[in-house]
């Protein structure tokens, strides 16, 4: 009956953790722990096994045999007897065969007087040992209560787990509304950071040293009767360090740092939000100085008003809680609010006023050398071997990001363990940087000899379009195998760092995108899907340089258009007006735009068509060119590689 019953509690605790971890994968949310029925299977099938295993010692119990203090004398006389143990009254005879037997003495007299009044001489004794053993009253009476103590030890503990997993659901409920903030401890070594641990974002960490001499010295601020901006709003494409930064403050501090997401806040309770807010802003105010950071602050603090939700939205509760508590009736000057977000342009404006979050630091994509100092810092765990030339992996990755670059250095050495290397070469990180931006290599993807064909003459395309237009950037590599999405891919560097675009270049840009498209129609006559991702960046770029930059005789200097693509609201374009009037001008723009690009493209794959069919067959013939390569073949027809100005003058720039 045991065994079918613990069977059958296995089963159903199985099959309710298995809901329970179904459940938790819906919601995306840390793994729950099981539930009542699975608490009560437990204690169930656990009371069960200690009852059989019980059942079984004591069913085990050996049976020893009692005999009476007259057959122990004659024994003993017969020297039968090996030993006797005296404990109180009790005795315990071990014969000679082995065989141990149990019998008990008058309590008033001791072993010999009672054997000598059964007639045992003192002679009978010489060959049997007498020991004798004080009893314990506490084992005395533990071994005879302990078989009917030990079932209602078991049914108290089995009633104690049950109260207590009632008493752990209970609970939850009044700790629903605390904060579930992580806590770093300032002498935390192993999770400390600090300025050191992050490269570039100079203009970033001069704005935050200030909060730093603050929370060290407040002294010098209050006196001279400054106060210190309560919150700081670090805005920034996503990858720049916003988190890392907002750790470091808090390491070159030494305060304690309470972190956590702006989605946490929000439940599908109202008010458990706003409790949660009251709840940190406590916990930091008793650990002060400190500082408290709200990462991704735009999932609670996005503009009210909106007609989304009512005006007891949980949203927006919770964004009013930590308005008032960063500048409320209890001002704090000792907690200082950070917040992390990559769309600012979304927050309200009361959380941007002076008071809350009064100071915004702007973290951009780090340029070459800011790179260059990145790359170091995660490479420093990392074996490197002697040829790799760091300053050459950053020339090579424009617009890359903080984490951009990590993952880079990881790829690397992930390409130099699977070769069984002991360390990183140039090669591995060169290698890396393609298959952070477009995927893996698919080697397995193999071409047929007419794909093969198109696909070699699409890449030349480009990459000879590139090459002769002047405001275009220059070619770095050519390859026609497959990586990520991708059948072949041209990639092109800028020769040096800018902010901004001229018209001019997006103009090229857009000819280079087409430069596949017109290939493949001049040499095969027809065609392939092989463009679609070009035409959809040459048709975006085209809208934008309409919409958004004034770039269109046309339209003129207007911005119809937001960031996202959409009509703008507020000072801009309605989208009904756009969809009127304007986007009829904005079509025939961006064709226009297309056509002159496609134009331009097929002009010079005509002027060029020897080195087009040069460089395509090349491809075939090995499937990658590296940049000195393909310059070595369009140098050969008179097109000279471009560089910089000063390179061209023969100025060194290497130093």
């Amino acid at each position: 009956f045991i065994s079918h019953l613990a069977h059958f509690l296995l089963y159903s605790k199985d099959m309710d953790l298995k809901m329970n971890n179904k459940k938790s994968n819906r919601k995306g949310a840390k793994k729950e722990s099981p539930s009542f029925g699975g608490q009560f299977a437990s204690a169930v099938f656990t009371l069960m096994l200690l009852v059989a295993l019980y059942l079984v010692l004591a069913g085990n119990t050996k049976t020893t045999e009692e005999i009476a203090l007259s057959q122990v004398a004659n024994d003993i006389n017969a020297s039968l007897v090996t030993s006797v143990t005296v404990e109180g009254d009790k005795l315990t005879v071990l014969y000679k065969d082995g065989i141990e037997k149990k019998s008990k003495k008058e309590a008033e007299a001791s072993l010999t007087e009672s054997l000598s009044n059964y007639g045992v001489l003192p002679e009978a004794f010489a060959g049997t040992v007498v020991q004798v053993k004080d009893q314990s009253g506490f084992g005395f009476w533990l071994m005879n209560i302990l078989p009917f103590l030990l079932p209602i030890i078991l049914i108290i503990v089995f009633i104690w787990f049950l109260t207590r997993q009632v008493k752990g659901a209970g609970m939850q409920a009044f700790t629903f509304g605390q904060s579930k903030a992580r806590i770093t401890d300032p002498n935390d070594k192993n999770n400390r950071v600090t300025f050191k641990d992050v490269a570039g974002c100079k203009e970033a960490k001069i704005e935050l040293e200030e909060i730093v001499d603050f929370l060290r010295n407040p002294k010098k601020f209050i006196e001279i009767g400054a106060r210190i901006p309560k919150g700081v709003l670090l805005t920034g494409s996503p990858g720049t360090g916003k988190t890392l930064l907002a750790r470091a403050v808090a390491g070159e501090a030494g305060v304690p740092f309470f972190h956590l997401s702006g989605s946490e806040f929000v439940e599908m309770f109202v008010g458990v939000g706003a409790s949660r807010v009251r709840d940190l802003f406590q916990l930091a105010k008793r650990s002060a100085p400190a500082i408290v950071f709200i990462d991704e602050i735009d999932a609670v603090g996005r503009v009210r008003g909106t007609g989304v939700g009512g005006g007891n939205d949980e949203r927006e509760q919770t964004l009013n809680q930590i308005l008032v508590e960063m500048d409320g009736f209890e001002p704090n000057e000792k907690v200082i609010v950070m917040a992390a977000t990559n769309r600012s342009d979304v927050l309200d404006p009361a959380l941007l006023r002076p008071g809350r979050f009064d100071r915004r630091v702007t973290l951009d994509l780090p340029d070459r050398a800011d790179r260059e100092e990145i790359l170091a810092i995660h490479a420093t765990k990392k074996q490197l071997a002697e040829d790799v030339n760091l300053k050459l992996i950053a020339e090579r990755t424009p617009g890359f990001s903080g984490a951009d670059l990590y993952s880079l250095v990881n790829e690397g050495a992930i390409l130099a363990a699977r070769e069984s290397r002991k360390k990183v070469s140039q090669f591995d990180l060169i290698r890396s940087i393609e298959k952070v931006m477009m995927g893996p290599e698919r080697k397995s993807h193999l071409f047929t000899k007419k794909e093969k064909n198109i696909t070699a003459y699409h890449e030349a395309g480009h990459a000879l379009v590139a090459s002769v237009l002047p405001d275009a950037d220059p070619v770095h590599k050519v390859s026609i195998v497959a990586r990520g999405r991708a059948g072949g891919y041209t990639l092109k560097l800028p020769l040096e760092e800018r902010k901004l675009q001229s018209k001019k270049e997006f103009l090229d840009d857009i000819a280079m995108a087409l430069g596949g498209y017109a290939a493949e129609q001049m040499v095969f006559g027809d065609i392939t899907t092989g463009p679609s991702n070009d035409l959809q960046v040459a048709t975006g770029l085209a809208r934008a340089m309409v919409t958004r930059w004034g770039m269109s005789d046309v339209i003129g200097p207007m911005a119809l258009e937001g960031d996202g693509g959409r009509a703008m609201f507020g000072g801009g374009i309605e989208d009904d007006e756009l969809s009127k009037g304007a986007s009829v001008k904005i079509g025939t723009e961006v064709k226009k735009i297309m056509d002159e690009a496609l134009r331009r493209a097929n002009e010079v794959l005509t002027t060029h068509r020897q080195v087009l069919d040069a460089i395509a067959n090349k491809l075939i013939e090995v499937e990658t060119l590296e940049q000195p390569e393909y310059e070595m073949i369009i140098k050969k027809f008179g097109i000279e590689p471009k560089k910089l100005e000063v390179e061209k003058k023969g100025i060194d720039v290497t130093g």
